[in-house]
């Protein structure tokens, strides 16, 4: 049985399961009617999205990004006070933390399931099994399941040091409501299911947050326009990157604060000695 709570749990209690299973559902977390609103600006965009180019990412599998600039929906889902709490406490042994990307994964009829595989992945870099770097969030635009190719995860595969190969066989099958979201540590190994459907696609919102001081996945500031940039608000800039990462990590100009350039007063904006 998977780990699940209801949209009442504390984001203490999703931070505990994350830390001993890998992994948990927060079921109907969200109100069909954001949900909507986000297929409603998502979907123009999903439409244009070309398949994925190798097996891995996905032949029958379109993944759109620049979700900050393209749907303020998703901005919302970006700033989930329960998302950001979980994120907020798994990865508070880094001084800051951002966003790592944001995109729909869409899985096309007749996708088969992904290789099952972790996402740490900076240059294949092998940090400690005591430090964590992602805080992972999938939340269903549609209903997750076995036959649409929900997620697949391995439970307490984030304990194991080295590398290992899965199977599907060997995976459980994290069905959910849509509305719903999945929580998941970057050590976890886990995968894009198989839609076996003729006509259905399954759409997923993949939002992930990492600590301060790595690169991106995705360019927040390049994906993001200025303009648009210029109207946010300061903890969505935050959020994005626009902080320093770890202690003198990420100024601008003459040492000042990342959101001065994005802010007119920047006068207000030097850091401190």
């Amino acid at each position: 049985m998977l780990k699940r709570f209801s949209s009442t749990v504390t984001a203490a209690e999703v931070e505990q399961c994350i830390r001993e299973e890998g992994y948990a559902i927060v079921d109907n977390l969200v109100d069909h009617e954001v949900i909507d609103r986000l297929n409603q600006e998502i979907m123009p965009y999903v439409d244009k999205t070309p398949p994925g180019l190798n097996d891995f990412v996905g032949r029958k599998t379109r993944r759109t990004g620049a979700l900050i600039a393209r749907s303020p929906a998703s901005r919302e889902l970006v700033m989930n006070p329960l998302a950001l709490g979980v994120t907020r406490g798994f990865l508070g042994h880094a001084s800051a933390f951002q966003l790592h990307l944001t995109q729909v994964i869409s899985l096309d009829p007749g996708q088969p399931a992904q290789t099952i595989h972790r996402d740490e992945a900076w240059d294949q870099y092998p940090f400690p099994m005591e430090y964590d770097l992602l805080c992972n969030t999938m939340w269903a635009m549609s209903d997750f399941t076995a036959e649409t190719g929900a997620t697949l995860l391995v439970p307490r595969t984030h304990l194991l040091p080295g590398e290992h190969e899965f199977e599907e066989k060997d995976a459980l099958v994290a069905e959910m409501e849509c509305g719903s979201v999945l929580f998941y540590t970057g050590k976890i190994y886990h995968a894009g299911g198989a839609n076996r459907t003729q006509d259905r696609v399954r759409h997923g919102l993949n939002i992930n947050y990492t600590v301060g001081w790595v690169r991106q996945e995705e360019n927040q500031y390049l994906s993001t326009p200025r303009e648009l940039a210029e109207t946010l608000d300061d903890e969505l800039l935050k959020v994005m990157g626009y902080q320093l990462g770890g202690p003198a990590l990420g100024w601008v100009r003459d040492f000042e604060d990342p959101l001065a350039a994005v802010r007119t007063e920047s006068a207000t904006r030097f850091l401190g000695g």
